[in-house]
């Protein structure tokens, strides 16, 4: 018995020494992986010293004495504190997470490696000029040195048992191709929806609900357009169709990746021009950008001086300020790739029609590797205008063409922004620009603002709907290249004295036929920006800043007042007497601790999901898994049906639109109701509370990852509104700058500057972000001091 415990005891003693061991270990080898942030580094390639300041929040300012070197201090800075999210960039666009992340991953990387983005991105290197080639070169280095110098791989590759690759050059083509699909694929893979419903329904039905733009327009140039006439009942008649026809469960998803950008000219600003940028992502730890700023002389004996945010992975700054002009992006929306109905070959299915004549499908293999698992490989079939890698709904194969696929599709021409002098410089620039295709709002130090659009545009040439799968055998249909820079659209020096984009339709007429429409956003949000900003003829940096933090729901108050009305008519149940209850605290806001605004809005979902549901049962009688694509513009047609009450465009499972109207609201009730602690206790908060995560937390123990991820916050905001906000998509920055005026200037950025947890620049800022308590453009003084010198031969 003695010797059992004996046993028993030295047994415990032993695995508690193990687990310290562990610890400590862990502690170790997690430690090695930091970035070094004081001292001096040697660094071959240098041409000079460069000096690396952070300041309290982890902001990089590098000051050096050329471009080059300050590519290569770059690349060093993002590999140390950001390499394993510059690889995962890389890695989503080449389709090789799955050497990783193992079989989890497999599926995504047989859907991207159709594409053959890497073979795509050597190409693009190959014939980019020469200075742009070596600006990559020069970066890639200083990020292989940067991984080499930590003591130990960065800590995800030891959760995965992984090592980390080395970059190279054609790897930063590959992050800006991820971009690209980030902010294209929406776009490109609604149109397949799109293309059964018009084969589906008649043209009135299709045009109903697949329309530019209505009441809620807030474009630059025109007006709102009037939303198309009901369909006749001759046309369809969804009360008649069979009941099993419906999903009422089908999704409706309302955030999508884009942005809120808008100035005001100097004229209101007291000098130069203020320009104000919230790019919308979704939201991770650390945050997508990294604080950057660049100082080097410029050719003219002056100082550049670049200050702004940068994306780990490519040697630029992003948006920001040089003391000239300032500049931002939000998505545009456009329309930027086509799907290509392929005609084969009867006698040959390897052989299709182009406009030359018969030209046969190239094939290749492409291998893909797995961890702890064997390879995979996937044939990928391609033509002259893309890959084939979907069918339309007849089955016809078709092929893919984007931007993004073109030889010519990427350049660097982006970096001239950083000695741009005025907005017509910038503009120029950024026309030219071979980047994902942007709304680009710029204000110069004059007070002068522009917009235009940033990135290739094709020049589309032939009678066909780009929205829709076409047929290009035909040698006078497709694209002829790229759109002229003097063909662009371009705002210059509104009369207004104010710009605004928010991912809606900008313009009309010979402009939208050119930028087409990819899903604009409804322009409500658009629409409050504009009100907000002519509601004053002087603003400052803080002013700007307020409209970006409006969450005022503007666009839910009629919905407000429809459900009142409906419980005002209807019987007092108790779940009626609820919802009446829950919205006495409607103040007209998303607020986080409103009950009334997560009721309403969840009203109105209920009813246009129900509402948008029988037209996708009318497709479902050709096509019986059909889901509706995303129809942003949606919310006018339901409302012109609500208005009008048509009994043919009602479900059949109501007798009349009053019974739909109440229903709606009896469901949400229910659901709410029947969470603890009652309706009253279903604030919006609730729902929408901050779920901002590292990517690996959840693959590890949620002690840690409660470590690594963010706080659980509840948060204001919501779609159609400036301050766009879901758990885990919003606003990946805030900035507001005038150029020249940078000490005035504010920003902030959830999740943090460090992808480190032991850093004390993991999280930086998150709290600021939270707080609406914006910290200064510019970086603080610094804290810590890095040298790199330049190795002696």
């Amino acid at each position: 018995m003695a010797s059992n415990f004996r046993f028993a005891r030295y047994l415990l003693i032993a695995i508690v020494f193990a687990l310290l061991l562990a610890i400590v270990v862990g502690w170790t080898l997690l430690r090695g992986s930091l970035p070094q942030y004081e001292g001096k580094v040697d660094v071959h390639g240098l041409h000079a010293p460069v000096t690396i300041e952070r300041d309290g929040l982890g902001t990089a300012t590098i000051n050096g004495q050329n471009r080059l070197d300050i590519a290569r201090a770059l690349g060093y800075v993002h590999a140390q504190e950001r390499f394993f999210e510059m690889d995962l960039m890389r890695r989503q666009a080449a389709g090789e997470l799955a050497e990783l992340f193992g079989t989890a991953a497999l599926a995504s990387d047989l859907d991207a490696r159709q594409l053959r983005m890497r073979k795509r991105a050597s190409a693009i290197m190959q014939q980019l000029p020469v200075a742009q080639q070596r600006l990559l070169d020069v970066y890639s280095d200083g990020v292989n040195q940067g991984l080499d110098a930590l003591s130990v791989r960065p800590y995800p590759y030891l959760l995965t048992q992984t090592k980390p690759a080395a970059w190279q050059s054609e790897d930063s083509l590959l992050v800006v191709l991820a971009m690209f699909k980030i902010l294209n694929e929406l776009s490109i893979y609604r149109e397949l929806g799109l293309s059964v419903m018009h084969a589906a329904l008649p043209a009135s039905v299709y045009s109903f609900l697949n329309t530019s733009g209505g009441s809620w327009d807030a474009p630059l140039i025109g007006m709102p357009f009037d939303w198309p006439s009901l369909p006749s009942a001759e046309d369809i008649n969804i009360h008649t169709l069979d009941a099993s026809l419906f999903k009422n469960g089908t999704a409706y998803p309302e955030t999508m990746p884009g942005s809120n950008n808008f100035a005001v000219a100097g004229v209101l600003a007291d000098g130069p021009a203020l320009v104000a940028n919230d790019m919308h992502m979704t939201l991770r730890v650390p945050g997508l950008w990294f604080r950057t700023r660049f100082i080097y002389p410029s050719s003219a004996g002056s100082l550049n001086d670049i200050t702004g945010v940068s994306l780990p992975g490519v040697p630029v700054i992003i948006i920001g300020s040089n003391r000239n002009i300032a500049w931002s992006f939000t998505n545009s929306y456009g329309d930027f790739a086509d799907w290509v109905r392929l005609t084969l070959d009867p006698d040959d299915e390897n052989r299709y029609l182009a406009a030359s004549g018969w030209q046969s499908i190239k094939t290749s293999n492409e291998i893909i590797k797995v961890h702890n698992a064997p390879d995979e490989t996937l044939i990928v079939r391609e033509t002259e205008w893309g890959p084939i890698i979907a069918a339309d709904h007849d089955k016809t194969l078709l092929a893919l063409n984007w931007t993004a696929l073109q030889p010519d599709a990427i350049n660097l021409n982006f970096v001239k922004l950083e000695n741009a002098k005025t907005a017509d410089d910038a503009v120029k620039i950024v026309q030219q620009a071979g980047i994902p295709a942007q709304n680009f709002v710029v204000g110069d130090h004059a007070g002068n603002i522009s917009w235009t659009i940033a990135g290739r545009i094709p020049k589309r040439v032939g009678d066909y709907d780009p929205q829709l799968p076409a047929d290009w055998s035909n040698p006078n249909i497709g694209w002829d290249g790229w759109l002229d820079p003097a063909d662009y659209p371009l705002i210059n020096k509104p009369v207004s004295q104010r710009l605004w984009t928010a991912n809606a339709r900008t313009v009309d007429s010979v402009m939208l036929n050119a930028l087409g429409d990819g899903g604009y956003d409804l322009g409500a949000r658009a629409g409050q920006i504009r009100d907000n900003l002519l509601e004053r003829e002087q603003f400052t940096a803080q002013d700007l800043y307020a409209i970006q933090l409006d969450h005022r729901a503007i666009f839910l108050t009629r919905w407000h007042d429809l459900l009142e009305s409906n419980l005002n008519q209807a019987q007092d149940t108790p779940l009626v007497v609820a919802l009446k209850q829950s919205l006495d605290d409607w103040n007209g806001q998303a607020s986080a601790d409103s009950v009334a605004y997560r009721v309403v809005r969840n009203y109105r979902y209920e009813v246009i999901k129900t509402v948008l549901d029988g037209f996708a049962a009318e497709v479902r009688r050709v096509h019986s898994d059909f889901e509706l694509p995303r129809l942003n513009q949606a919310e006018h047609a339901v409302w012109k049906i609500i208005e009008q009450r048509p009994q043919h465009l009602l479900p059949p499972n109501f007798k009349n639109w009053d019974e739909l109207l109440l229903f709606g609201a009896i469901q949400i009730a229910e659901q709410l109701h029947s969470q603890p602690g009652g309706m009253t206790a279903r604030k919006w908060g609730e729902k929408n509370r901050a779920s901002i995560k590292h990517p690996l937390s959840q693959h590890v123990p949620g002690f840690i990852a409660n470590w690594l991820d963010m706080p659980p916050d509840p948060l204001p905001g919501d779609s159609n509104m400036p301050r766009v906000q879901s758990p885990d998509f919003g606003a990946s920055q805030r900035s507001v700058v005038a150029p020249g005026k940078e000490e005035e200037g504010i920003f902030d950025m959830p999740g943090g500057q460090s992808g480190h947890p032991l850093s004390p620049y993991y999280g930086s800022g998150h709290i600021n972000w939270i707080t609406e308590n914006p910290t200064p453009f510019l970086p603080g003084p610094p804290e810590k001091t890095l040298q790199l010198i330049p190795t002696v031969p």
